[in-house]
């Protein structure tokens, strides 16, 4: 690290102290000993992905799945027992049955969907839930059209408590993008990057999320480009064709030295303003301390307000979030401006303004139309047929 960087302070991890639940090498044949003779619970993808995230510090400050009290305050109260902000309850469902055969103050292995041991619970509580009160104040919705809600109701009717152990990180998906916090931590001192903005994705890139990457790329020093490829919705776009389309985006349109392309494990809860929080609070403890919240984030069908998932930080002491949240409005682009502009900046109506629907964009793909370059670059519209192109010929 040169002299000029050695001292750069980053933004401290929420709670203090950037968790790491991971077990040391010279402790795994005692932790696989203990986890050889404990019950075993399979764990979902869901699971598996929160366990990992724990382990790694994105979930800081938490050690492990919450009990009943952090639970509950999560739930009503947006925060945990200590005050600190926390807006997505992270939990261990089972089922009754399981739950039965297992005994508080022992130990618990955790196993991948694939059957494999990856890890221990010590069981300190387990308890009921009350499945509808969740989906209500989580996802503000209690229909089981809501595909968060719908996955929390299909779960196991009790929940595990208790810290965590990781027996080694899982084979990430995207082994060359693939960053904990204490790898993005020591990427921004390296560079120098004090002020860091974050943007989540779960969709390809185009030309309005670039206009918003590079108004936020002005006041900082460096921008995380972050997309979630842990479990998303079937129609959502699959992990490996976004992956693509940022990197021959990053490749031609951005500065190298100020932008990090990073894979975030997370699975998508669709719980629109709670999920903006707490994707602002696990950037953070990735180092960043912007992190950009743009129309109807993490939202889905028409559950949330457009803005709702900015307004809901304005509930929050910003001291105690700790990272500052970037609004911005919905950007387009104006055919009379010649740009991307918001409705803050462009004094044209909206027959100037060029939007496409999710349904118009999957239209033009399957007919075989490239995007118009006023939406998205061309090189990304080339990435989005050729999956498109593929996905019928695999149809047929």
């Amino acid at each position: 690290m040169s002299q000029n960087h050695a001292n750069v302070r980053l933004i401290a991890p929420h709670g203090g102290e950037l968790i790491n639940r991971l077990v040391a090498e010279a402790e795994l044949p005692v932790m696989r000993e203990r986890a050889e003779q404990a019950p075993v619970v399979q764990l979902s993808d869901v699971s598996l992905s929160d366990l990992e995230l724990i382990a790694t510090g994105v979930f800081s400050p938490l050690t492990g799945f919450m009990n009943s009290e952090t639970y509950r305050s999560v739930v009503y109260d947006m925060h945990l027992p200590n005050g600190l902000p926390w807006t997505i309850p992270i939990t261990l469902p089972v089922t009754r049955e399981m739950a039965d055969s297992l005994r508080v103050g022992a130990d618990v292995a955790l196993a991948a969907p694939t059957g494999e041991v990856v890890g221990l619970l010590e069981l300190a509580e387990k308890f009921d839930y009350d499945k509808e009160a969740e989906a209500e104040n989580v996802y503000r919705t209690t229909e089981d059209e809501h595909p968060g809600v719908a996955r929390l109701y299909a779960q196991g009717d009790v929940y595990l408590a208790g810290d965590v152990w990781l027996f080694s990180l899982p084979q990430p998906e995207f082994p060359e993008i693939y960053r904990t916090p204490t790898q993005t931590r020591a990427i921004f001192a390296e560079r120098g990057w004090r002020q860091v903005v974050a943007f989540q994705t779960r969709n390809p890139i185009h030309r309005a999320h670039e206009y918003l990457q590079k108004c936020a790329l002005e006041m900082v020093d460096g921008l995380m480009l972050h997309p979630l490829v842990g479990a998303t919705k079937s129609d959502d776009i699959p992990a490996d064709v976004r992956i693509e389309s940022y990197k021959v985006v990053l490749e031609h349109y951005y500065p190298a030295d100020r932008v990090l392309l990073s894979a975030f494990p997370a699975a998508m809860r669709y719980a629109g303003p709670r999920e903006a929080v707490f994707h602002a609070i696990c950037r953070k403890n990735y180092g960043c301390t912007h992190f950009i919240v743009g129309r109807d984030h993490a939202g889905v069908g028409g559950y949330y307000g457009t803005y709702d998932a900015q307004l809901i930080f304005d509930e929050f002491d910003p001291a105690t979030i700790g990272i500052v949240p970037l609004r911005f409005e919905h950007a387009f682009y104006c055919r009379d401006c010649g740009h991307i502009v918001t409705a803050k900046t462009c004094p044209h109506g909206k027959d100037s303004w060029l939007h496409l629907s999710g349904t118009q964009v999957r239209e033009k793909l399957s007919n075989g139309e490239a995007l118009p370059v006023e939406f998205t670059r061309p090189e990304v519209s080339e990435v989005l047929l050729r999956s498109t192109a593929r996905q019928k010929a695999n149809a047929r």
